[in-house]
């Protein structure tokens, strides 16, 4: 683009460049069209763009990157913009084109007998879960925005959810990817090996990185085989204790079949009672703790059942649980789940909530809760601690809502204060302040303030090898030396 020209014209040019790309509808200046692809999940930031950019290829993608390079405009990828650390939203300052990746979402091949799907950035999460499944397969990755979040997203924040402990994270689920690198170069990384030992993993630095490294347009996805029986548990636990030891037992007792180890404090079970329609109690009496606990099995029709269910009598005999109920039918282990989703609706009905995405050493569960709890209670007397998640790998969303008849905004200030406390008591125990949802924008500070030098360091050197001009989602995972220059 040629030098000497202002700002406005910088753009402008750069506009009608990117809709011969694109094609003229699929670039959106209009304020009504921008706005949902400018504030985050839970409204905490808002950003401001010039115009948001949607090719419907890996070649346009490259060459919309290719000419905001040339420009040098900063460029944020956006997936289903599901995210809750604001990774996709852009600054207020109002000079970064957002590129939407939704048109990118065919399901370009599916192996079965290789256990693998290649699917495009823009496909959503339970798309790929059905094609999966008509091929007699599974796509384990489940979590909540599964309907609207898009694997790209999945992907550059390296998405957890329910079944992590059984299967892993989107980086134990990947095997290849294809990404447009900062300079509008093509890696065509889509390789469906299980063994390739022949150098760097390259497709792990793109993994987690939340687009400032590159763009991701497609994947191999690995697939396994679909359960032949399904077991769901809703168990009555008298502490986070009892919770660990219990998980250690069924994971023996059932051949590592363990899928989904939930735990659920009593209160927000309340909270979704209280909120949520169609949400009942599964038992007779009321417990401090519960866990859903749901197994997978190939083998023969209800070994799987027995073996939970003589593993809960034991578990009863030996007060580590105080109630159980196993569901009898589909209907029923989806009513135990709604449960566990509802208590993330409701925390919204009960006023302001300050959350923590946080895992420690499943051992180290029990400790974290107890101190945290008494950390947060020490410095707001009321206030509502909700831990819940996934324990089975030692992710705990130790979400607070405000004390009852507080004012939420006077709650909500006090959001980095509460953090920095509940991080420092992470951190402590050998644990992450960021266990799945990554680092956006939200978390870049507490990276800084966490991280050893040494680590934030070689974050900065990959990020200027591919990036050296800045342009690819600045400002998010890693900041450049100067900070302020942001």
């Amino acid at each position: 683009m040629p030098e000497g020209l202002s700002v406005s014209e910088r753009y402008s040019r750069l506009r009608e460049a990117l809709a011969a790309v694109v094609g003229p509808r699929h670039l959106l200046a209009d304020a009504a069209d921008l706005a949902p692809h400018l504030v985050e999940e839970r409204g905490r930031y808002r950003g401001r763009s010039p115009f948001l950019v949607r090719p419907g290829s890996t070649e346009e993608t490259a060459e919309v990157v290719r000419l905001c390079a040339e420009a040098r405009v900063p460029i944020v990828p956006q997936g289903g913009n599901t995210g809750l650390c604001a990774g996709a939203i852009p600054f207020e300052a109002g000079d970064e084109i957002v590129v939407s990746l939704g048109r990118l979402k065919r399901i370009r091949d599916l192996d079965a007998e290789n256990f693998t799907i290649t699917v495009e950035a823009g496909c959503i999460l339970a798309e790929l879960q059905q094609a999966a499944a008509e091929a007699d397969r599974l796509f384990p990755l489940s979590l909540g925005a599964q309907g609207s979040c898009q694997i790209g997203g999945n992907l550059s924040t390296n998405a957890g959810g329910v079944q992590v402990l059984r299967y892993g994270n989107m980086r134990d689920l990947t095997l290849g990817l294809e990404v447009v690198l900062p300079d509008g170069q093509i890696w065509d990384g889509l390789r469906g090996l299980r063994k390739d030992n022949t150098g760097y993993d390259l497709k792990q630095l793109f993994l987690g990185a939340e687009g400032t490294l590159g763009i991701v347009t497609a994947a191999v996805l690995k697939l396994f085989a679909r359960p032949r029986e399904i077991v769901t548990a809703f168990v009555a636990v008298p502490s986070p204790q009892a919770a660990v030891a219990l998980l250690g037992r069924a994971r023996s007792a059932t051949g590592e079949t363990v899928t989904s180890f939930e735990l659920i404090p009593r209160l927000g079970l309340e909270m979704a009672l209280r909120r949520i329609d169609g949400c009942s109690d599964p038992l007779s009496a009321p417990s401090p703790w519960y866990l859903l606990i749901e197994l997978y099995g190939g083998g023969d029709e209800g070994s799987l059942a027995e073996a939970l269910e003589s593993l809960l009598e034991r578990a009863f005999e030996e007060s580590l649980i105080t109630d159980a109920a196993i569901a009898q039918n589909a209907q029923q282990a989806a009513d135990f789940w709604r449960l566990r989703e509802g208590l993330v609706e409701a925390q919204k009905h009960e006023g302001g909530s300050i959350k923590h995405d946080v895992s420690v050493p499943v051992s180290r569960v029990p400790a974290f809760i107890a101190e945290a709890t008494a950390e947060v209670e020490r410095r707001i007397p009321g206030v509502r601690p909700v831990p819940f998640g996934h324990v089975g790998d030692g992710n705990i969303h130790f979400n607070l809502s405000q004390p009852e008849g507080s004012e939420r905004e006077v709650f909500l200030a006090r959001w980095e204060e509460i953090n920095e406390a509940v991080h420092d008591i992470v951190a402590r125990l050998g644990g992450s302040f960021s266990a799945e949802h990554g680092l956006g924008r939200m978390k870049v500070a507490e990276a800084e303030r966490l991280k050893p030098p040494i680590e934030i360091e070689m974050m900065r050197r990959i990020k200027q090898t591919f990036d050296p001009h800045n342009l690819m989602n600045p400002g998010k995972v890693v900041r450049p030396d100067r900070p302020e220059g942001v």
